[in-house]
């Protein structure tokens, strides 16, 4: 899953890098050029004070861009991300936090806007700036880029750059935008890409985006935009390469249109409200790589022209409504394919197809299909990465899986079957990241899984299996693991917490609930810093509640209830942020949120009473 991810965020960042340098010629002239022009320039003051009131408004830099400005000569490069041409007015701005490290604080300057022979504005990646973006932006008739990502800038996009007639990419994603999109950006259209996503806007697509006809690349994802998805997409933006409307509230069916565009490589429709058909159209989608449609209520069955799709390599359609069976072309067709998932449909496959078993795959998610029967053997296991059979009914051990002949494994999901195997024996690959086998019939001790010596996990990251019945007690943790979720409640686990739980410097969520643990809190756990989840309930657990546990300030969920503690509650954050609920019925703890402690009680009313002298 990791790996799949991977490979479609660079096949993401591949084609909008081939779309700005295939569209914006008049911005990406040649580095040695530019750095010719900028050394033979002398910086026009209009623009050196546009630039340096930008830079008042930016009062806090851990980039260490802004300290390079300066001197009198903008264009002379020194000023880092400003490049001018041969008559000294800058025609580039493009600031970035390297490498994804550091920010900058304060808001944009209006007087941006006076860098009238501007070209390229980046100013992305920088966090922490904020406000609106300044209505000057509009008097920018040079601008063919403008990219202000992942900052944290607010209000609503201003409708004036819809005047911005040169520009052929708009960036304005990872932001606080809300509102709707403005009509006026269908004048932009000389426009090849637009990311708008990870904001808040609402509404729907504006009819006006029909005259997009030079579009290629177009992510709305991650709002909260609603209505139907435009039959226009497919009927007049035929250049799209890429299409992400994913998690937003786009209900009705899919336009057939869609499934016309020749040269879509990638569709994401999924998690919206979604309904209808897959319509057999999606086989002219002959260049789709990749096409996800999970988490919307479309029903019916998956087409049989989904076969023809010869560059298909990733398929999701979990989480609708499909019935079986199956095509029986998937057999032949699908020949590119390396991720399928088929999750929590209506489908009832009985079996594992032998399609799926005897490929080359990455990728194998059929959680949730009705499969019965012993787990299935895989033809060629070394190309897996991951491997999602939960919420089935597969029953007896785990030896036919072959886990160890799986050198690609990263995460592998068996839970909510009927397996019945010594959680002692099992062998994973080094590669593992994710386990999770929780609400099977699992019998042994957590040894090998943890803190086996012979084998390193140096990337196992969550371990979850809990509802099983698995026994022994929790065993000492070596130093170098990096669990972040350990998961072992509802078992029958006995024994102490031992103290090198605090070797698991990048836990952040430890649930031993349900067991039979016994002795006291270890002080050591006050040093799990990243710590968020914490659950110690219905255990045998003694002793008080130790006060080091206030170090863990990140920590959002605690439960302590149904032991044997006894003593005051820490006071102070984070557990006065925890309701009663989380400490009732234990032997004798006191104190906030609980009713005080006696003595205490007694001495505060001693220490009113006493008078001053």
């Amino acid at each position: 899953m990791l790996l799949v991810l991977s490979l479609q965020t660079s096949l993401r960042w591949v084609i909008m890098l081939l779309l700005i340098l295939s569209s914006s010629s008049s911005s990406s002239s040649l580095p040695r050029r530019r750095e010719e022009e900028a050394a033979a320039a002398v910086c026009s003051q209009a623009d050196r004070a546009a630039l340096l009131s930008f830079k008042v408004r930016i009062v806090k830099d851990t980039t260490d861009i802004l300290s390079s400005w300066t001197g009198t000569d903008c264009c002379a490069g020194g000023w880092e991300g400003v490049e001018c041409n041969p008559a000294g007015r800058v025609t580039v701005l493009q600031l970035q936090s390297p490498a994804n490290r550091g920010y900058m604080k304060g808001t944009l300057s209006p007087s941006l806007g006076n860098l009238n022979f501007l070209e390229v504005m980046v100013i992305s990646g920088l966090k922490q700036i904020t406000g609106p973006i300044p209505d000057t932006f509009s008097n920018l008739a040079h601008l063919t880029q403008l990219a202000l990502e992942d900052n944290s800038l607010q209000g609503n996009i201003p409708s004036g750059l819809g005047r911005l007639s040169s520009l052929q990419s708009l960036a304005l994603a990872g932001n606080r935008f809300r509102g709707q999109i403005p009509p006026s950006l269908g004048r932009l259209t000389n426009l090849v890409q637009l990311n708008l996503a990870r904001n808040f806007l609402t509404g729907p697509i504006p009819p006006t985006f029909q005259n997009f006809h030079a579009l290629q690349y177009l992510d709305l994802s991650f709002n909260m935009l609603s209505g139907l998805i435009p039959s226009f997409v497919g009927q007049h933006l035929h250049n799209l390469t890429f299409i992400d409307l994913s998690n937003n509230q786009f209900s009705g069916q899919m336009p057939i249109s869609l499934f016309s565009l020749p040269n879509l490589l990638d569709l994401s429709l999924d998690h919206n409200q979604l309904t209808g058909i897959i319509p057999v159209q999606v086989g002219g989608l002959k260049s789709l790589t990749s096409l996800s449609l999970s988490n919307n209520h479309l029903n019916g069955h998956i087409p049989a022209s989904i076969s023809s799709l010869q560059n298909l390599w990733h398929l999701n359609l979990s989480r609708n409504g499909f019935s079986s069976p199956l095509p029986e072309t998937f057999a032949r067709g699908i020949p590119s394919l390396l991720s399928v998932d088929l999750s929590y449909n209506n489908l009832s496959l009985g079996t594992v197809p032998d399609w799926i078993r005897s490929r080359q795959l990455r990728d194998v998610h059929l959680a949730g299909c009705q499969l019965r029967g012993t787990l299935p053997s895989f033809t060629k296991p070394e190309s897996l990465n991951s491997i999602d059979l939960s919420h089935n009914q597969f029953t007896d051990g785990i030896s036919k899986l072959n886990l160890t002949s799986m050198s690609s494994l990263q995460s592998l999901k068996l839970s909510s079957n009927q397996l019945k195997f010594d959680l002692s024996e099992i062998k994973l690959p080094d590669t593992i990241s994710l386990v999770d086998l929780h609400s099977n019939q699992l019998i042994g001790s957590l040894s090998r899984i943890l803190n086996n010596r012979g084998s390193s996990f140096s990337f196992l990251e969550v371990l979850d299996v809990s509802n099983n019945q698995i026994s022994g007690g929790i065993p000492e943790f070596r130093q170098g693991l990096r669990l972040k979720v350990v998961n072992i409640g509802s078992n029958k686990i006995a024994g102490h917490i031992p103290n090198s739980v605090s070797n698991l410097i990048q836990l952040e969520r430890f649930d031993i609930s349900r067991n039979q643990i016994t002795g006291t809190i270890p002080t050591s756990l006050g040093l799990l810093g990243k710590l968020q989840w914490l659950d110690l309930s219905i255990n045998g657990l003694t002793g008080k509640i130790p006060t080091s546990l206030l170090g863990i300030q990140g920590l959002r969920h605690a439960s302590f209830r149904a032991n044997k503690l006894c003593g005051e509650i820490p006071e102070g954050r984070p557990f006065n942020i925890f309701p009663a609920a989380a400490y009732l019925h234990n032997l004798c703890l006191c104190g906030k949120p609980l009713p005080p402690c006696r003595g205490k009680n007694q001495n505060n009313k001693q220490r009113r009473m006493t008078p001053e002298i």
